[in-house]
């Protein structure tokens, strides 16, 4: 297998060699021993019509069929996480964006923080950002996942990272109660909030969402134009979206992710002038599978656009067949990535009750 990048870093590489099947059965057997096993897949074992430890294959993991998001919702998230992981757990517990009601909540082990991090790197490294430089972070922060971004950014690439306010749920509230105004003042603020940090002209690179992206490009093209790069992330990066913000950007670089919480992809280059837009997910602890949406067993084939399916086979967290509110297209990632990517993500209904708002 080709990687695309050389990484600093070994563990990347050793990850992208790891055999799906080995892994699985790796995951499965931490977190159904009885020794190792984590509380709530101990309690849900005896509920299932099969032998969790019998699967062989990642294939057969549809067996468990979708896992809802529901009992996150109310689920202590330390009942997910292997009775062999000293407690008192010590770590934090991030959550989802609370789009259609309220957030998801999971507990990252050290090992997780430690995955997350060095695929960023990887992610970094992937778009051709140069270390050492000064960032804007404007992203959600708090109890958001990408909120650690902005330490990893300093402290894995030697950076200089500014950080602002921003509060994703609050634009959503407005969305769902129409009031516009509102609305519109929030992101005058945020726009604010950047424009006093750029026009310093000291930032090389910034990372943001695409809507943010698209509203300061609007108000303020001269400072995107002396930008070297943007990072991009969500859900909602469309084609003609990529080629606005490529243009205003002229030659800087473009690094996009997708994901959440639960699990993260990086961006490939754009293709066919920005038509295509691909993402890798962070194999083999993350993958993502697209499906059809009346048989969610059927995987699309490559090109056909389906609802997303991600997995998530983290030695301390086990999450199968989580069905995402997004669409997207299969991307055959040939042999660049051993696992399928998706490409052209977008949401798969956009609705007063559920926007998607800044994100």
């Amino acid at each position: 297998m080709t990687l695309l990048v050389d990484s600093e870093e070994a563990l990347t590489t050793r990850w992208l060699g790891t055999d799906i099947d080995a892994w699985t059965r790796r995951v499965l057997r931490r977190h159904f021993d009885p020794a190792t096993g984590s509380p709530y897949w101990l309690a849900r074992r005896a509920e299932l019509d099969f032998d969790p430890l019998e699967i062989t294959r990642y294939e057969e993991l549809t067996r468990f069929g979708p896992f809802s998001l529901a009992e996150l919702r109310e689920l202590a998230p330390s009942e997910l996480v292997p009775s062999d992981v000293p407690r008192p757990l010590a770590g934090r517990i991030w959550e989802s964006g609370g789009t259609t009601g309220a957030p998801c909540r999971v507990f990252y082990t050290g090992a997780m923080a430690e995955h997350h991090s060095q695929w960023r790197r990887f992610g970094l490294e992937l778009a051709g950002f140069e270390q050492g430089r000064t960032w804007l972070y404007a992203c959600p922060s708090g109890p958001h996942i990408v909120g650690r971004g902005a330490n990893q950014i300093a402290e894995m690439y030697g950076s200089t990272v500014y950080t602002m306010d921003l509060d994703p749920r609050w634009i959503k509230r407005l969305i769902r109660n129409n009031q516009l105004a509102m609305m519109n003042t929030y992101v005058e603020h945020t726009i604010e909030q950047m424009t006093d940090i750029l026009e310093t002209g000291r930032i090389d690179y910034l990372e943001t969402t695409p809507a943010i992206m698209q509203a300061l490009i609007n108000r303020h093209p001269e400072l995107v134009a002396g930008l070297s790069g943007v990072g991009l992330g969500g859900t909602q990066l469309s084609p003609q979206m990529y080629r606005e913000i490529a243009g205003a950007l002229g030659d800087g670089v473009i690094g996009s992710t997708y994901g959440n919480t639960f699990g993260c992809a990086a961006g490939l280059p754009a293709e066919r002038g920005g038509d295509v837009l691909p993402y890798l997910p962070n194999y083999p602890q993350v993958t993502m599978a697209v499906v059809d949406r009346d048989d969610q067993e059927r995987i699309v084939e490559y090109g056909e656009t389906g609802q997303v399916r991600l997995t998530v086979l983290h030695d301390d967290l086990f999450l199968p067949n989580i069905l995402e509110r997004d669409q997207a297209e299969r991307f055959d990632t040939g042999a660049r990535w051993p696992s399928d990517g998706v490409a052209n993500v977008r949401p798969l209904q956009i609705t007063q009750a559920a926007p998607e708002g800044l994100y």
